[in-house]
């Protein structure tokens, strides 16, 4: 009897190799033999997965953009306003070596984005869901009164993403894994200046 394939549980695998390798070599020694040697699969079997480097990238972006949220939908589970701003902003910040290593598969993708029209097309609808989630939590704490700032909420949220987002390009450049750059704290510091 042939064995059957579980073809989403092997995409993964090799999304999860494909993060491996790049954490390890950088983006330039992702190749398609690295990853299916890293995934224990011959460099054959991933052409029906995953016919060229960049479907395979484009496929790795989804799934951290998709792992994220999941992770942001349960740390805001009945949460509003400034603690589901909080836990969201935690989640979507490199804080451990998972998150830093999302953050290095998503650089290499943004920089694909700037040339690939579909890619940008993909970055700017992920963003857009971020920032609207980010502007219905500012929207709810204006409400409760722990966001008093004059500058508006889209302002904010702009701000505030555009935060995130650099925090994980320090983060995927960071050559001392031991360091602590104070993210924490600086997200704490933000949401402070919102309540002046």
């Amino acid at each position: 009897m042939p064995k059957i394939v579980d073809h989403d549980e092997r995409r993964l695998e090799l999304v999860d190799a494909t993060w491996r390798i790049i954490a390890r070599l950088g983006i330039e020694g992702a190749t398609m033999r690295e990853i299916a040697l890293e995934a224990g699969f011959a460099n054959g079997a991933l052409k029906p997965y995953f016919p060229t480097k960049d479907t395979l990238l484009e496929f790795a972006f989804g799934h951290v953009f998709n792992r994220t949220n999941q992770r942001v939908a349960k740390v805001t589970e009945g949460k509003t306003g400034l603690p589901a701003l909080r836990a969201f902003c935690l989640e979507v910040l490199p804080l451990d070596e998972e998150r830093v290593n999302e953050a290095r598969i998503v650089i290499p993708f943004w920089q694909k984005a700037v040339n690939d029209p579909q890619k940008a097309e993909i970055h700017q609808q992920s963003m857009e869901e971020w920032l609207a989630a980010i502007r219905q939590y500012l929207a709810e704490a204006r409400e409760a009164g722990d966001v008093r700032a004059a500058v508006d909420d889209a302002t904010l949220a702009s701000q505030l993403l555009n935060m995130l987002l650099g925090a994980q390009i320090g983060a995927a450049l960071t050559t001392r894994p031991d360091a602590d750059p104070g993210l924490t704290d600086q997200l704490e510091g933000y949401l402070a200046l919102l309540a002046g």
